[in-house]
C-alpha cells in the first residue's frame, strides 16, 4: 500500500536505493551466469544471462529516470517531470518485450534444431548452480523491489520489480530444463530450450502488460471511473458547494492531476468561495497526496441552466 506522506526527496531516495541495490546483484548475475551458460553448454542459462543483462540496462533507466523525474516544476514543466517516471517505465516494457521475443526465438531455433534430429550439447552442473543462485537472488530482488514502489508509489519502480520477478521465472525455466537434460540424457536435451521457450512466453506477457499501462498514461487516459466517484464525493461533502460537473482527471507520474468546476451561491463573498476551494482542495490531497494538482472552476448557481450534463458519481 502507498505511503501518501512521503515526501518527493524520500520518494527519490527510496527510488534509488532499491535501484542500485539491483544493480549491483545484476551486474553480479550477468556475468556469473554468461559465464556458466557458455562453460556448461547451456543455451537456456546464456539466454537467462542475456535477460539479467537487460535488467542491468533498465536500472540504469530508473535512476536517470527518477534524476530528471524529481526536479520540480520549471517554466517548461509547469506540471513537474513526473512523465519521465512513465516513459522510464515504458522503456523498460520495451526492454522486457525485446528480451522476452529474443529468449522466445532462441528457444524456437534449438527446439526445431532438434525436432529435426541435431545434436544438442549436454549442459553442465554450473549452469544448473548458476540457474539456482539466481532464483533466490532475484525473488529476494523482486519483493523487496515491488515493496518499496509500491510504498512509493512508483509504476517505474513496480515495473522494475516484475523485471526482476520475470528474470526469476526465467531461472526456473532454466533450472528445470537444465536439471531434465542433465537427469534424463541426450533424449531429452531438448528440455533446455523448451524452457526458455516457455518462460519467454510470460515475459512477453508482463512487458506487455507495462507498456499498456504506460501508454495508457502518457496519452492522457482519465482516472478510473470509482477513483472519479470518490473526488466527487470529496467535492459534493463539501458544505456550500453543488452540481460539480466538467470533472478532468489524469496522472502525472506518481500523482494526478483534477480539474472541476464546482456552483456556489451567487451572492457569495469571494473569500469565502475562495475558502471552500481551499477546502476541497485540501481534501483531494490528503486522499490522494500533497503533489496533487488540483484545479476548481467556480461557478454562480444562476449559470446552471447553461451548463452540460454533470459527470455522474
Amino acid at each position: 500500500m502507498s505511503d501518501r506522506n512521503v515526501t518527493g526527496h524520500e520518494r527519490t531516495a527510496a527510488a534509488k536505493r532499491v535501484t542500485w541495490v539491483g544493480f549491483g546483484i545484476n551486474l553480479m548475475l550477468t556475468i556469473f551466469k554468461l559465464f556458466a551458460g557458455i562453460v556448461g553448454h547451456s543455451g537456456a542459462m546464456v539466454a537467462d544471462a542475456m535477460h539479467s543483462l537487460s535488467d542491468f540496462g533498465t536500472d540504469i533507466v530508473v535512476l536517470v529516470s527518477f534524476r530528471l523525474g524529481s526536479k520540480p516544476a520549471d517554466d517548461g514543466h509547469k506540471y513537474g517531470h513526473g512523465k519521465y517516471e512513465t516513459l522510464a517505465a515504458a522503456l523498460i516494457g520495451v526492454a522486457l518485450l525485446l528480451a522476452g521475443s529474443g529468449i522466445l526465438w532462441g528457444g524456437a531455433v534449438k527446439i526445431w534444431h532438434s525436432v529435426k534430429g541435431g545434436h544438442l550439447a549436454a549442459p553442465g552442473n554450473i549452469a544448473l548452480a548458476a540457474a539456482a543462485v539466481s532464483i533466490v537472488f532475484k525473488e529476494w530482488l523482486y519483493r523487496h523491489t515491488v515493496a518499496v514502489g509500491k510504498r512509493i508509489n512508483s509504476q517505474t519502480v513496480v515495473a522494475n520489480a516484475w523485471h526482476h520477478r520475470s528474470d526469476a521465472l526465467s531461472s526456473v525455466g532454466a533450472l528445470v530444463g537444465i536439471g531434465g537434460s542433465i537427469i534424463l540424457g541426450e533424449r531429452w536435451r531438448v528440455l533446455d530450450p523448451l524452457a526458455a521457450f516457455l518462460v519467454s512466453v510470460f515475459i512477453i506477457k508482463v512487458a506487455l502488460e507495462i507498456l499498456s499501462g504506460s501508454i495508457r498514461e502518457l496519452t492522457e487516459e482519465s482516472l478510473a471511473d470509482e477513483v472519479e466517484a470518490e473526488i466527487l464525493e470529496i467535492v459534493t461533502a463539501c458544505p456550500g458547494v453543488s452540481h460539480p460537473h466538467n470533472l478532468r482527471t489524469r496522472r502525472i507520474g506518481p500523482d494526478i492531476a483534477v480539474d472541476i468546476h464546482v456552483r456556489v451561491a451567487g451572492d457569495m463573498r469571494v473569500d469565502d468561495a475562495h475558502a471552500i476551494t481551499s477546502k476541497i482542495e485540501s481534501e483531494i490531497r490528503r486522499r490522494f497526496g500533497q503533489s496533487a494538482f488540483v484545479s476548481i472552476h467556480i461557478e454562480p448557481e444562476i449559470a446552471a441552466a447553461a451548463d452540460g450534463p454533470s459527470k455522474p458519481a
